[in-house]
């Protein structure tokens, strides 16, 4: 493969390439490893972000005992096998 590179760029393998006693083409492949195995993760700096907008939806969230929760959902359960809130008889499928 062929590659062209800015100075700037060239000039940074080169250094690199010096101060690790390593060919070029080492240090391109191991930079291209390791920039391969970040792509697609979070930065700090978005993992802050998501944290933040969890912590400010899951905050007001009420907290309610696992009897109310279970009363709650027993209530619903009742109300659709009767036809729904309303009364009307339930359907059959």
């Amino acid at each position: 493969m062929t590659f062209t590179l800015d100075a700037e760029t060239a000039a940074c393998l080169r250094q690199a390439s010096e101060r690790l006693s390593r060919p070029q083409s080492a240090v391109v492949n191991e930079a291209i490893q390791d920039f391969s195995e970040r792509v697609g993760r979070l930065s700090e700096r978005e993992r802050l972000r998501m944290l933040q907008v969890f912590d400010e939806v899951v905050a007001p969230l009420p907290s309610k005992s696992m009897a109310r929760a279970k009363r709650e959902i027993e209530d619903v359960r009742q109300a659709r096998r009767s036809g729904g809130r309303g009364g009307r008889p339930a359907v059959p499928r």
